[in-house]
């Protein structure tokens, strides 16, 4: 073990732990289990990266401009921060994970989530100088490891680092599902099936148009978010404590984002007002409310194609890939496990939704305390819906099935092909033959026969899938029809 302090008191560690005595009180102070999200973690990474490369930029300045001029301030030998940037490199890599004990629910606005990675930074660089983990009169996790910067413009940079990189496979997943659903939607092009309003059958349609109104919501759900990246573009790195950069070096703030620009290749700016950027949380509410339309689109999606490949269609149609036994104790059971899945999450996303907003109003004054936890469930709906889009373009859509053999008797018996003719024979005409469809459960051909409305050369041109698919009809056409 070995002992660390802070102005608290003292605390045992873990000889060889990256993590510190910070981190230590947070977990204690924090009981929750729910797990960090690691792409976070990973981008707080580059973000420590682009201070470091700012500083050996600072430093490279100094020297030219300022050749054997001593500061009031202290500098850092640059050997120590290239080791501080190595290990920080590390952590964008997802490395040394595992010491990060803080949980995702916390308090502090996330000066825990901050200075447990400066732990880890710190003694990572000890560790590559060949020093003991704790020995920070020789690398501090303050003052080296942040050096210039503030939780307060760190962590919500890095918040908006990693949800960019996670907005950019939601985006790609969409467009997965997308042309997946525009493969069902040509493959079934033209077969009829019965539109339903309010659970009752209305007029005929088919089922290329249904999987259309998915395709076209898909779509628009693509380019909601790929405007995304224009509410969150904007940072306070550089800005410090409240944003007005106090106590840091102005070539520091204006240096510090370009080059976190360059390090991650994403379009980041600094922001105009560096202290509303720190203050203010609207950005993320907007991205969440792009994100809670698409849950909406693919919930209605899901729950259509779970009602029309349900067993309470006798003369089913649509079969839903069966994917895992659905019974302990009923042999034979299949449940439609992937829309359950993508519906539970689009309520998760609903729920996150709610806090996000809650939250980010109770941002006060220079800072919202509220941070870990608005950024906790922005990624956590993010991964949420990318898993979803995932699960039904492999799991569902491509092993998707219609019988097509049956959807066009399924139509000629159903009393709704009725509205059909109602331009050619009048409303009350039609109602005769949707009443006789009904009281004796025959098709429209048989119902025309008995009540000798239309001619049935007639009758047998209007309720083609042509007739009844085309958009509208033209006056010349009714007239002499009977």
């Amino acid at each position: 073990m070995r002992i660390e302090s802070d102005f608290i008191g003292k605390r045992e560690i873990p000889k060889d732990s990256l993590w510190g005595i910070h981190s230590l009180r947070a977990k204690e102070n924090f009981p929750d289990n729910t797990q960090f999200h690691k792409e976070w973690y990973m981008a707080v990474g580059v973000v420590k990266q682009a201070c470091y490369k700012t500083y050996l930029d600072f430093l490279k300045g100094i020297d030219r401009k300022f050749p054997n001029q001593e500061f009031p301030f202290q500098l850092f030998d640059k050997n120590l921060i290239e080791n501080l940037n190595d290990a920080a490199d590390e952590i964008n890599l997802g490395k040394h994970f595992e010491h990060f004990i803080v949980p995702a629910i916390q308090g502090g606005a996330g000066t825990s989530i901050n200075m447990n990675v400066n732990e880890i930074i710190s003694n990572r660089a000890l560790q590559q100088a060949g020093e003991n983990c704790g020995d920070y009169d020789k690398v501090d996790p303050f003052e080296h490891a942040n050096v210039f910067q503030s939780t307060n413009d760190v962590i919500p940079t890095s918040l908006k680092v990693a949800t960019i990189r996670l907005l950019q496979e939601l985006e790609e997943s969409i467009n997965n599902l997308r042309l997946q659903v525009e493969k069902t939607e040509s493959n079934y092009r033209n077969v009829l099936r019965i539109g339903y309003t309010q659970m009752q059958a209305a007029v005929p349609s088919s089922y290329d148009k249904l999987f259309s109104t998915y395709n076209n919501a898909l779509s628009r759900d693509w380019w909601r978010v790929s405007k995304c990246f224009e509410r969150i573009k904007e940072v306070n790195l550089g800005g410090g404590a409240i944003g007005t950069g106090l106590s840091i070096p102005r070539f520091f703030i204006m240096e510090v984002v370009p080059n976190l620009r360059k390090l991650t290749g994403l379009p980041i700016t600094r922001s105009e007002n560096l202290s509303d950027a720190t203050a203010n949380q609207d950005g993320f509410v907007e991205v969440h409310a792009t994100l809670k339309a698409h849950a909406v689109n693919l919930e209605k999606m899901v729950a259509d194609l779970r009602l029309l490949g349900s067993d309470l269609f006798q003369n089913r149609e649509l079969h839903l890939p069966q994917k895992q036994v659905g019974s302990s104790i009923m042999p034979g059971k299949v449940n439609p496990v992937i829309p359950e899945f993508v519906i539970s999450s689009a309520h998760k996303v609903y729920s996150n939704d709610v806090m996000i907003s809650n939250l980010s109003g109770q941002g006060c004054l220079e800072l919202n305390a509220y941070l870990p936890s608005i950024g906790h469930a922005l990624l956590d709906s993010i991964k949420l819906l990318i898993a979803a889009n995932n699960t039904l373009a492999e799991n569902l859509f491509k092993e998707l099935s219609i019988q097509s053999s049956s959807t066009e008797e399924n139509v000629l018996y159903n009393p709704s092909v009725a509205t059909a003719l109602s331009p050619y024979i009048g409303y009350h005409e039609a109602a005769k033959l949707a009443k006789e469809m009904k009281k004796n459960s025959c098709t429209i051909l048989e119902a025309n026969n008995k009540l000798e409305i239309l001619s049935n050369d007639k009758l047998k041109e209007l309720i083609t899938p042509e007739e009844l698919l085309k958009l509208g009809f033209v006056l010349s056409e009714t007239i002499n029809t009977k």
